[in-house]
Formats: structure tokens, sequence, C-alpha cells
């Protein structure tokens, strides 16, 4: 394995923490800013709104320039407005040192999924995104409980001023560890990496990220109110099974990668169908605690086992100009948190009780699998028609196959 990748994969741990550990948080927070609790909320949705726009943006704006300076000056971005969250002397300043870390979400995995899949063989690259991504299921199973444990004991200022040394650690190993990766080219020019977008199986690839990860997330957002009003768990065993949760994104993120390199469409396929049923299992069996149990372990496995597959996904029929499409499906993680905690909560409001989200995450991710079925059958088809040098026509799986063994450029004609 590349020691460059534990250098993303760190950075990938504090980026993670920033984003989750801060609803362990909000009460403090709140009470410190004297708002209210909604109105802390905010700190919450408006990091995921900013992740929208630095994946789009940012990416666009830097596309020309070497990818390791930018994940560096990107991390730099980080350290900053993690920085200013932990000094913010209100909560105007909170609210901007979130949005400048979130900047830099979107853009630097996007940037790095490009970074790490180019450091390891064709039939691997996957699994190097995934690695990359273990630094986020790791900080969902130990950095979000830790570090709200170290912000009920010293202060929630303590937990950003940790997440700002995470910070300096992995600036540290990107700069010593990641290899030197694409200059700014023709291909890496804003005009060739909008070219990207031209394919219809990178936007049917984005759509599936958006539905098949909304669909989790969906049933995800409102879990505590489910564990503790439905299943009747007590509210100190909720962070408990919130880290059986994190093992099970754990363990997902690293099967899924390597499945996917074996083969992606087939992978999500599957993957996408059992999250269906497991979504469906959990909602009609919600009061029982042992099946709740089981169901939150399968539902991160299955939910996250997604991420890598979907990622590469988006490279793969964007190979010419890969980053800012990488960049754009990041992006598309965060509309789906959005959809899945938007369809969650018009359920609730309309008083179906604390199942009703997890239907609606069923509901979206079925609508994921039927996407995903569609897009599968049109890129096989593609690849059945297209023709040798002889004049015939090239099996799909030989085609995939040699695809992987060509330049970019020449590449991007194969899966196009």
């Amino acid at each position: 394995m590349p020691v460059g990748l534990i250098a993303l994969a760190l950075g990938g741990f504090g980026i993670g923490l920033t984003e989750f550990v801060i609803m362990g948080l909000l009460p403090q927070v709140a009470a410190d800013f004297r708002v209210t609790e909604a109105t802390a909320g905010w700190l919450i949705s408006g990091y995921a709104l900013a992740v929208v726009v630095g994946a789009l943006g940012l990416t666009a704006a830097v596309t020309r320039f070497e990818r390791k300076p930018v994940l560096a000056v990107l991390m730099v971005l980080f350290i900053a407005g993690n920085l200013v969250s932990a000094l913010a002397p209100d909560y105007s300043m909170m609210m901007a040192g979130r949005i400048i870390a979130a900047l830099s979400h979107g853009a630097f995995f996007g940037i790095g999924a490009v970074v790490a899949a180019s450091m390891v063989a064709p039939t691997k690259k996957a699994g190097a995104i995934a690695i990359m991504f273990t630094g986020l299921t790791a900080a969902n199973v130990l950095g979000v409980p830790f570090g709200t444990m170290l912000g009920q004991a010293a202060g929630w200022r303590s937990t950003f001023w940790a997440i700002t040394v995470i910070g300096v650690l992995a600036l540290a190993g990107i700069l010593a560890l990641v290899p030197k990766t694409g200059s700014g080219d023709a291909a890496g020019s804003l005009r060739g990496e909008l070219r990207a977008f031209r394919s219809g199986q990178v936007w049917l690839s984005i759509l599936v990220t958006i539905l098949g990860y909304g669909g989790m997330f969906g049933a995800f957002t409102y879990i505590a109110f489910t564990l503790t009003e439905v299943t009747g768990f007590s509210a100190t065993t909720v962070p408990w099974l919130l880290i059986l949760f994190g093992v099970g994104l754990f363990i997902g993120n690293t099967v899924g990668g390597k499945a996917a390199d074996k083969n992606v469409d087939r992978t999500l396929l599957v993957v996408l169908a059992v999250l269906v049923v497991v979504l469906v299992v959990f909602a009609l069996t919600a009061g029982n605690q042992p099946v709740t149990i089981a169901s939150m372990v399968l539902l991160g496995g299955f939910g996250f086992a997604t991420v890598p597959g979907l990622q590469m996904r988006v490279m793969k029929y964007a190979s010419s100009a890969p980053t800012l499409a990488s960049g754009a499906n990041i992006g598309a993680f965060n509309v789906g948190n959005a959809l899945g905690a938007w369809m969650g909560g018009v359920t609730i409001t309309a008083g179906l009780g604390y199942t009703s989200p997890i239907w609606a995450g069923a509901g979206i991710t079925l609508l994921g699998l039927a996407v995903m079925a569609f897009a599968a059958a049109a890129a096989k088809k593609n690849d059945a028609d297209l023709p040798a040098a002889g004049g015939s026509t090239v099996p799909a799986a030989a085609a995939a196959e040699s695809s992987t063994d060509l330049p970019a450029t020449e590449a991007a004609a194969v899966v196009r």
C-alpha cells in the first residue's frame, strides 16, 4: 500500500470529524453562544451547503494546477477554518469557521480520490479510494464519540483544537508522502474537465449517488428518535449504537472497495438491492432491540459499501478529465444527505411516526437502484456495440478489461 494513502486517509479523518462531531456538541455550543438549538443546527446545514459549493466551485478553480500542492492548500484552508471555530467569540464567527473548513471538504475528497487512484494499478483503484475514505469512516467509529467526550470534559473548543492538530499532521503527511501527480495540461484545464459532463453515464452515476446515499442518510438522520421512541433504548445507549453503525461503515467501505475493483456496476446493483431489503426489514422490526442492533450494523455496512464504487464509476466515465466530476460527485453525496434528511423530516411532520424516515429511505434507495440498473444496461449495450480494430464488436467484459490498460484519453473513448 502506498504510504501516501495514509496521509490522505488522515486528512479524511480530520474532515469527517469536523463534519460530524458538531452533532454531539450542539447543546454546549448553543448554550455558549446563547442561541436556540435550531439556530445552532445551521452550523450543520451551513457546512453541508458549503461542501457542495466547494466541491464544484473550488475544484473548478484549481483544475489547472498540480494536484499535490492543491491538496496541501486545501488542508491549510481546513486548518484555518477549525482554528477560527476554536477561537470564535460569537456565533457568526463560528459559522464562518465552519464554512471555511467545509469549502475544503468536497475539493479534498474529489481531488484526493483522483490522486489515490493514480498511486496504484488500474485493478486496485477503487480499493485505493476506499483506503482514503477509511479516514472518514474512522471519524465516525472513533473520532465522533471520543471528540464528543473530549468536548464534554474540557469544553467544546478543545475538540476543535484537537481537529486543528490533526489537520497539521495531515498537511505534513501530504507534503512528505504524497507523490507529484498531474499538472495543468490540456486535460486538466477547466474546459477539458467540463467536457466530461457530456457523458450521460457521468450524470447517471451522480444521480445514483444522490439517491443511493440519500436513502441511507434519510434513515440515519432521525435514528436517535427511532432508537429511543420506537425501539425503547435509553438516550445514553444511543452513542454506543452509533459506534456499531460506524463499524458497519468501516467494513462496508473496505469490502465495497475490493468488490468494485472486480466489477463496479455489479457491485453497486447488489449492494443497493440489499440496502433496500435492510431498510425494509429495519422499518418492520424497529421495535425489536436485537434485530435493530443488527440492522444498524448492516445499514452502515451496505450504505457505505456504495461509496468507493460510486466515486470510481464517475471517474471511469470521466477518465480523460476526472477531477471536476469527482468533486461534483462528492457534492452529490451531500445533496443526497440533504434530500434524505428533508424527506425523513416531511414524513415525521406528516405524523407517520419515527419509522417513517426509514421507509422514505427505502423508497429513495429503490429509485436509486432503478437508475443504476438503467445505467448498467446502457453501459453494457454500449460496450457490446463497440467495434474492435478489425471491425467486429468487442464483448462488454473485454472492452472493460482493455480500457484499464489504456492511457486516460484512449480509455475515455472506450468507456463512453
